[in-house]
């Protein structure tokens, strides 16, 4: 049998998930300590719901699970591969909180300030960054349509990222409506804005030339594409110009709002700026999107935006809804590669015992040392000085001994 896990996924090592376990639960305290709730939803989903999720290029990569018994007989027969699966794999967090708000929401405060930190699924082509399984951490607010909302996310998400030791890096910030506006005004028709907006999202992969590329191909006005490469060639647009494109530039006063909030609560500590490229890759986002960067790592470490329209296609009324995820891998990633030291851990030690010695006395002397050590019991080995050389290499600070009073600390300690 096969000892590698499956292409996309991985094993994790005791370091690398004590490691986890830590961020998550930093992250955890500052969710909770600004008064946002954690819940579950189950990793599976309806298959209608997340075709209708308007999730972007995320929808091509939905795990999709067969139907089962006589159901997959039927569907079988009738030649149409759509009647092949009823239910799929999660693609990231939002869809099933918008299921979960729509069919809780008598029961929920308002408005709803949420924390989900859970695992989700794309078939990605496996490659370095890309997993096909992989941990989001989302705080949302459900029922609050005002930009307080939006200064409230980035507020405690940076707070959250400030708190594990990230430090130097940028808010960017966009809002969709400016944007749409601001393409219509170029040329490009309502109904493909959508289009435009998940190319355009690609330009710190592909670049500007990708992007027209990319826009050409889909058959798109080439005036309207060509005013667009314009306008990235430009360079630096200030929100102003861009708003004055638009048929209402009052359209900007919440994002202006929102970057003039932000500054004030970052106090210099971090970066906020407005970003006229930032559009985000899921079609569901209505109005403000934001990521975070930092410029010694190479793309996002946290990313969200509004999305109103969601909860409405479970209700037929809409909810305002707006939410920000940490990218829990990346950031992890980055904090291993960094040989991160967990603040304040206890170092850990080896209590070794002889064949004939009392159990429970073990126990209890490893209860006793535990004020000052993570203790791990283990019966002495013959070779002893091998044994220790091995605890050592396993990142122990040392070992205690039944038998005698004294703590051996190894010299690299």
């Amino acid at each position: 049998m096969k000892t590698q896990a499956l292409k996309g996924m991985r094993d994790l090592l005791p370091n690398e998930q004590t490691l986890r376990d830590y961020i998550q639960g930093k992250i955890l305290e500052t969710y909770r300590a600004s008064g946002f709730e954690r819940i579950s939803t189950p990793m599976l989903e309806d298959m209608e719901n997340l075709d209708k999720s308007d999730g972007g290029d995320n929808l091509n990569l939905i795990f999709k699970v067969l139907k089962r018994g006589d159901k997959l007989t039927a569907a079988l027969s009738s030649g149409d591969p759509k009647e092949l699966s009823d239910m799929g794999l999660r693609y990231d967090l939002t869809l099933p909180l918008s299921r979960f708000y729509a069919a809780n929401k008598d029961k929920l405060p308002h408005p709803f300030k949420v924390i989900q930190t859970d695992r989700v699924f794309r078939a990605e082509r496996p490659q370095k960054g890309r997993l096909r399984e992989f941990v989001q951490c989302d705080i949302d607010i459900l029922g609050d349509e005002s930009p307080n909302a939006e200064v409230e996310l980035i507020d405690v998400t940076t707070r959250a990222l400030l708190g594990i030791g990230f430090d130097g890096f940028t808010v960017n910030i966009n809002d969709r409506r400016i944007l749409r506006g601001m393409l219509e005004s170029m040329g490009f028709a309502a109904d493909t804005l959508d289009s435009v907006c998940i190319t355009f999202d690609k330009m710190d992969k592909i670049g500007a030339d990708g992007v027209k590329a990319e826009l050409l191909e889909k058959q798109l006005p080439e005036s309207a594409v060509n005013a667009l490469a314009d306008f990235i060639a430009a360079g630096e647009v200030t929100l102003d110009a861009v708003a004055a494109r638009c048929a209402d530039p009052a359209i900007a006063d919440d994002l202006k709002y929102v970057l003039a909030a932000a500054n004030a609560m970052a106090a210099g500590r971090y970066q906020v700026a407005y970003c006229p490229s930032l559009v985000r890759g899921q079609g569901y986002y209505t109005g403000m999107v934001f990521e975070i960067t930092c410029p010694q790592f190479s793309g996002a470490v946290a990313g969200g935006g509004r999305y109103d329209n969601m909860v409405g296609k479970f209700l037929g009324t809409q909810v305002p809804a707006v939410g920000f995820s940490i990218g829990f891998e990346r950031v992890c990633g980055i904090l291993l590669e960094q040989g991160y030291q967990i603040p304040g851990a206890k170092q850990k030690l080896a209590l070794l015992y002889g064949k004939d010695a009392d159990f429970t006395a073990v126990l209890s002397r490893a209860a006793a040392l535990r004020d000052a050590y993570n203790v791990t019991v283990l019966p002495q080995g013959k070779k002893l000085g091998k044994q220790l050389g091995q605890l050592e290499a396993a990142g122990f600070a040392g070992a205690a001994f039944m038998d005698k009073d004294e703590v051996k600390v190894f010299a690299a300690q």
